[in-house]
């Protein structure tokens, strides 16, 4: 039965708990009693009792509208342990950055107005906010879409907060696209307002149902002299498509964020593409402006990829012998009995190796090198364990076991290298010179081997490196030069050992290339003084203003004044003498700071350097198959799926700024491995 209420009470003293605001404290006779203002329900209101029980009953009412429980929670917390508790999730956004911890670095939206948010003081909770944080959450941290279905997740977020909404997965996929809509208007007008060009490169996906993506990511150093890299589209491809298909949808990617005009370098993940494909974007780009250094410096072919393919051909040409090593791992791993014999023969024939017996992840060519390079040091006692056990058939030949120890050889090489690559984290085109360098060196000392099997064999890797290497060796040459650590004395030292007797005319080339590079950025120069050149370009453009007839000019007047013993950006910086070789040289602080020195010349290292001259992420450095999309992505429809794999990566600063010290790739479950 439902007891009447009586007028309230005076109170003697204030009443200072937050709960009061809920409650109206009444009197019945001797009684005090606390009634719900929501609900009606009355609750002892005595000074005895406390107020935890009123605030329970406030966390399961439900028939309450607009206001925020986590107050409640929140003076709770103080209460216990005297700690900031939830109560300042609603703060706007300078209290958030003076108040709370570091995690309120990631917010999403900077420029809202303080009316906008819903504050304390207004005691509301704003269901449209948090909608889009979670839309922000789930694009973040790449969780699937459906986890707001998940029984698991409305129980959560029900006993967090009542008054949240949950709302289906459709509209989450609206509020994500919502997001990606800004913050592609805000990467456009970053990308545009750059003073540098911009590098691409082009990586292909695919997913566990064989459909194909294109991924377009930018490549370039900002102001502050920072490699920068930035998804630009991840864009589903019809299986019909056509090599001339897919220059149009780079083309169209390059036109819809207005930077064809701002290109410097195209890299392609693979040495096997048609070269009608980068033909075909050249021919589209140059009738906005021309290439810089005639095209020589725009198509790049990525040398992870190409490291890959070359292992593969080891791998494949060796695969009867690696066949029978797994074999025999999994003979001596079959029984302790045999683990056991195995053990005593490699005592006696002075085997100390502590190395267990661990078979490859055939997808990862990095664990077939370590398994070779294992069987190598047990050679001596799987020589002679078909002596002691009949039922072993996985024996290698003499000349197999001399195969195995050239092959480990290379991978040895290669391994060291693909670290180098992908150990950088700031990965600029100077550091690939001489690692690919060194590879040719051993290639042609390879191909001299006596035995046909290896000749043959270093044969293919060098017909592969070949290709690769008239491609892209000037670019991996000039921006070797512009270290400063090795300028033209590196490509000297190198050129050397790789072409012997015709060094000299190849250095030459390299030495022409640089100078015709440089000087189309001092013509430029020129043209920036005069006002013909584009806004934030760094060669000229082609556009119709009749200014553009004096081109000529401009040229005429740049090489007069080359006679005029003016000495250049280039020269100035190769007479000098080369920077001390330390271990914590970083490239481009030294070009920040030397930039006053070589205005013209530092404008072309910051497109040189920012060239991508690799593709393959750091986790798939050693993986033989391609990128696969995982069955979450892969099954969403393609304008949410570019929108979340874009997003997500344009959001990673924000997770860099939480934990500095988080991998990058730690926050993208986008990849699986592929077999």
């Amino acid at each position: 039965m439902e007891i009447p209420i009586e007028s309230a009470i005076k109170k003697p003293k204030r009443l200072t708990s937050i709960v009061w605001n809920h409650f109206e404290r009444v009197r019945k006779a001797d009684i005090c009693y606390a009634v719900c203002v929501h609900c009606n329900k009355k609750l002892s209101g005595s000074s005895n009792s406390g107020t935890t029980h009123l605030r329970n009953h406030l966390m399961r009412c439900l028939k309450r509208s607009n206001f925020d429980v986590s107050q409640l929670l929140a003076a709770k917390r103080r209460k216990k342990d005297n700690t900031v508790g939830l109560a300042n999730i609603n703060c706007d956004e300078a209290q958030r950055k003076d108040e709370y911890m570091k995690p309120s670095l990631i917010k999403f939206d900077q420029d809202l107005k303080k009316d906008d948010i819903v504050t304390i003081a207004s005691g509301k909770f704003d269901n449209d906010r948090s909608h889009l944080d979670l839309a922000r959450m789930i694009i973040l941290h790449g969780y699937p879409l459906t986890m707001v279905d998940h029984v698991g997740f409305k129980v959560f977020v029900k006993n967090l907060q009542p008054l949240f909404e949950v709302v289906p997965n459709n509209d989450v996929e609206h509020f994500c696209m919502e997001i990606y809509r800004k913050e592609k208007r805000q990467m456009y007008q970053a990308i545009n307002s750059l003073q540098g060009r911009i590098n691409l490169s082009v990586e292909m996906w695919s997913s566990p149902e064989n459909v194909e993506y294109l991924c377009l990511t930018a490549h370039y150093i900002d102001e502050d002299w920072k490699l920068q890299k930035k998804v630009l589209n991840f864009v589903t491809l019809d299986p019909t498509d056509t090599e001339d298909s897919l220059s149009e949808v780079i083309s169209k990617c390059l036109m819809d964020w207005d930077i064809h005009s701002k290109l410097f370098a195209f890299t392609l993940d693979d040495c096997s593409t048609d070269d009608d494909i980068v033909l075909r974007i050249k021919d589209r780009i140059s009738q906005s402006r021309p290439l810089a250094g005639h095209g020589q410096l725009f198509d790049i072919r990525s040398a992870a990829h190409l490291l890959n393919s070359i292992v593969q051909d080891v791998l494949e040409a060796l695969r009867e012998v690696i066949q029978k090593i797994r074999g025999s791992f999994k003979h001596v791993r079959s029984s302790q009995v045999v683990q056991g014999k195995f053990n005593e023969i490699a005592q006696q024939v002075g085997i100390n190796s502590e190395r267990r017996l661990i078979l490859d992840f055939p997808v990862r060519w990095n664990s077939t090198y370590i398994m070779l390079e294992t069987a190598l040091e047990y050679r001596g006692a799987f020589s002679l364990l078909q002596e002691h056990d009949p039922s072993y058939a996985s024996s290698l030949t003499d000349t197999e076991w001399e195969w195995t120890s050239f092959v480990t050889g290379y991978l040895k090489l290669l391994v060291e290298i693909t670290n180098v690559f992908s150990g950088n984290k700031s990965p600029t085109a100077s550091i690939y010179f001489p690692e690919i360098c060194h590879v040719h060196i051993q290639l042609i000392e390879w191909c001299k081997s006596p035995d046909d099997f290896l000749s043959c064999m270093a044969l293919k890797m060098k017909a592969k490196f070949d290709k690769y290497w008239s491609k892209c060796s000037l670019a991996l040459a000039v921006a070797a030069i512009l270290d400063p650590r090795f300028k033209m004395k590196l490509v000297e030292y190198y050129y050397s050992q790789i072409y012997g007797s015709t060094a000299l005319d190849r250095i030459k080339e390299v030495s022409d290339g640089i100078k015709e590079l440089f000087d189309a950025y001092s013509i430029c120069s020129t043209m920036v003084d005069q006002g013909s050149a584009l806004p934030g370009s760094s060669l000229p453009s082609t556009s119709s203003d009749t200014r553009d007839r004096l081109k000529g000019f401009d040229k005429f007047l740049y090489e007069t004044s080359q006679s005029q013993n003016v000495i250049s950006d280039l020269d100035k910086y190769l007479e000098e003498p080369v920077f001390p070789r330390n271990c914590d040289f970083n490239i481009l602080n030294w070009w920040k700071v030397h930039t006053p020195r070589y205005p013209i010349l530092s404008m072309m290292a910051r497109d040189v350097l920012g060239t991508p001259m690799s593709t393959v992420a750091p986790e798939s450095a050693f993986s033989i198959g391609g990128r696969v999309l995982d069955q979450c992505r892969s099954s969403l429809n393609p304008d949410i799926r570019q929108a979340l794999v874009c997003t997500q990566d344009w959001l990673q600063v924000e997770l860099k700024d939480v934990n500095p010290f988080s991998s990058h790739s730690a926050a993208r479950p986008l990849l699986i491995e592929s077999s």
